[in-house]
């Protein structure tokens, strides 16, 4: 059964589109089949993937409107067992579009609900709470939530709280959701504080992995290449490698 999981923030900058790369490209090294799924229209993992959108490029608002079949617009990437729907111009009019159109939450789940080619769906969702985040909630069995451990990005969390509620009570009330504390320096006395905080909040809603702060994580979107196969020794692919094997623990759940 095909495990979905939304990597979600309205907070910008916390490492979501890097989360989401690094945590495909670990699932894929771990021998699963994975599809990355790009919902931002500034469409950085399609990018991140070696993926430059031109005109003839669809993405998920194509998918809706044009009635095409998923595996007809899907993008091989370098990486075996890892594929890519991305990201386009014309998906930046979903907000407007997808509304009208009946039951419009559900869209994105009925086009993943079937798939059987894959273990794991990883979908990226653009920086703001609108249609196309609801949708992905709406079809993940997990939401992972980026947070730096900052006052910020803390705060922004009481919207994805809200946000999730709606979700459950719409169209998805299995969904569960998991904080991942990002770019973390455990020298910063508060970054350690409000990690603390955070795992007293949010009791068994933060997960055990932390992603500290890695230059090669940068250079990895730069090569186009997931951490794990970019710089394999690297703390930051240890510590996205065992993030993905706590993602595993949660889908045998």
């Amino acid at each position: 059964m095909t495990s979905v999981i939304a990597i979600a923030n309205e907070k910008g900058g916390v490492a979501k589109t890097t989360t989401a790369l690094s945590l495909g490209g670990a699932l894929v090294a771990l021998g699963y089949r994975v599809l990355m799924v790009d919902l931002d229209p500034q469409a950085n993992l399609s990018l991140a993937l070696g993926c430059e959108t031109h005109t003839g490029t669809k993405s998920f608002i194509n998918l809706v409107m044009e009635n095409l079949l998923l595996d007809k617009v899907l993008i091989k990437t370098e990486i075996q067992g890892l594929d890519l729907l991305p990201a386009n111009k014309e998906i930046g009019f979903a907000e407007r579009v997808l509304p009208t159109r009946p039951e419009y939450r559900n869209l994105l789940r009925k086009i993943v609900a079937n798939e059987k080619d894959y273990d794991f769906v990883v979908i990226d969702c653009p920086p703001f709470l609108g249609t196309l985040t609801t949708n992905a909630l709406t079809a993940a069995n997990l939401l992972i939530i980026p947070t730096q451990a900052e006052y910020f990005s803390v705060y922004a969390l009481r919207n994805m709280m809200s946000l999730i509620r709606e979700v459950r009570k719409k169209g998805n009330p299995t969904l569960r959701y998991r904080l991942l504390i990002t770019l973390f320096d455990k020298r910063n006395k508060i970054h350690r504080t409000l990690y603390a905080h955070l795992r007293q909040t949010f009791v068994g809603g933060v997960l055990d992995s932390i992603i500290e702060v890695d230059t090669k994580l940068r250079e990895s979107v730069i090569a186009g290449l997931p951490i794990i196969f970019h710089a394999k020794k690297s703390r930051a692919a240890m510590q996205y490698s065992f993030l993905a094997q706590e993602i595993i623990h949660y889908a045998k759940e």
